[in-house]
């Protein structure tokens, strides 16, 4: 176990076995983030990977205040899991894609008032409950290729002979609009714990976990419909978030970004559009944080992959993968940049949280068809 839970400092510490790729980039951004006032532990899961000053794959623990930044912009990006009535036995994919190619990016707001629920909060973001957004988000049909632990996925509610549909997104454009709030009074300063403006945070956040949580149902609901199918949900989760916790006897602030929690029931990680998914249990421990990894972690920037891919692959041939599984993206650049390439082997990451003893594994999930964007927006 020690050969995974690798100590950086005294209070820096990093979840990855010898074959996992992690950016120098992202170290050093673990390491200032330990610098911050009040900061206490600081843990990299195996998905590490740079972000915009503070490291995407990672939980980090405060006392006395937190740290709304480190939270980010996408307040409760997280993934929920759906089963479907779709049969897993030889699916007509073609009808299945065809169907979700006339899809539009956002729900109608006619579909909006018939399905948000009647004590549903008014903002002015409401109009994207119910789409998924850019980036690394999606909406992806899946079968089971693999269970390891029979009986435990039937207690979730597993039907081994049907479709899944997992829903990856957060709180679109209230999470950004909360975070520059912030950004704009206090830059990237902590906010003192029990203040006026830490409670006003606090409250804000709470009602974009919320959101994202609702955006996600909404997602899969309106994908359903499309599908003619019928699901139920079985799990969701939230990736981005900052709760009060106590880790080794102190009271403080966890901040996950971009981590799975450990300490909610079993979880989905997922891999690239071209990658197996896991369902696994996991372990809760403090050196982790009471977090996991969120998924395969990407391995280049946006900004280099249509560069390094655009010769080798169309964005039609992009729309078919090795796994034999499709992809509805019409957004030419963003096919790119989640090309299955341009992220590391969910194995590594998989196989780093075994090593920790961190997760049990479930069942091993292979993607059907990925819905990213049609290209269609309707408000």
């Amino acid at each position: 176990m020690g050969n995974f839970i690798r100590p950086l400092s005294e209070c820096v510490s990093l979840i990855a076995s010898d074959d996992t790729w992690i950016e120098g980039n992202a170290i050093q951004q673990l390491h200032t983030t330990a610098t911050l006032p009040d900061m206490t532990y600081v843990a990299g899961m195996p998905d590490l990977h740079p972000g915009r000053g503070y490291p995407i794959g990672a939980a980090f623990f405060s006392v006395n205040r937190f740290y709304p930044a480190l939270v980010g912009n996408d307040i409760g990006c997280g993934m929920s899991l759906w089963q479907t009535d779709i049969s897993a036995i030889r699916p007509n994919m073609d009808k299945l894609e065809k169907r979700l190619k006339n899809m539009a990016d956002f729900a109608t707001q006619e579909w909006l008032a018939d399905n948000l629920p009647a004590q549903t909060p008014e903002n002015s973001f409401n109009y994207s409950l119910g789409s998924i957004g850019g980036g690394n988000h999606f909406a992806e049909l899946q079968q089971i290729d693999q269970a390891f632990d029979v009986k435990a996925i039937e207690q979730l509610g597993l039907n081994t002979k049907a479709l899944l549909l997992l829903a990856h997104s957060g709180s679109r454009g209230l999470g950004q609009a909360i975070l520059r709030h912030h950004v704009d009074r206090f830059s990237h300063a902590g906010l003192v714990e029990n203040s006026q403006e830490s409670d006003e945070y606090i409250r804000q956040h709470n009602q974009a976990l919320r959101f994202a949580e609702l955006n996600r149902k909404l997602i899969a609901e309106r994908m359903l419909q499309q599908l003619k199918a019928d699901g139920s949900p079985l799990l969701d989760i939230n990736h981005n978030l900052v709760e009060p916790y106590e880790v080794k006897g102190l009271n403080g602030w966890l901040h996950r970004k971009g981590a799975t929690p450990s300490d909610r029931g079993a979880v989905i990680i997922p891999g690239s559009r071209g990658d197996y998914s896991y369902l696994v249990m996991p372990q809760p421990s403090d050196s982790s944080l009471y977090s996991l990894a969120h998924g395969a972690g990407r391995k280049w920037m946006r900004s280099e992959c249509k560069d390094r891919l655009s010769t080798r692959f169309s964005p039609v041939q992009l729309s078919r993968t090795a796994m034999g599984s499709r992809v509805i993206c019409q957004d030419r650049q963003l096919i790119y940049e989640e090309a299955p390439e341009a992220y590391k082997p969910i194995s590594s990451v998989i196989d780093s949280m075994v090593g920790a003893g961190l997760i049990t594994l479930l069942a091993r999930l292979k993607p059907v068809l990925t819905y990213k964007t049609s290209g269609e927006k309707s408000e």
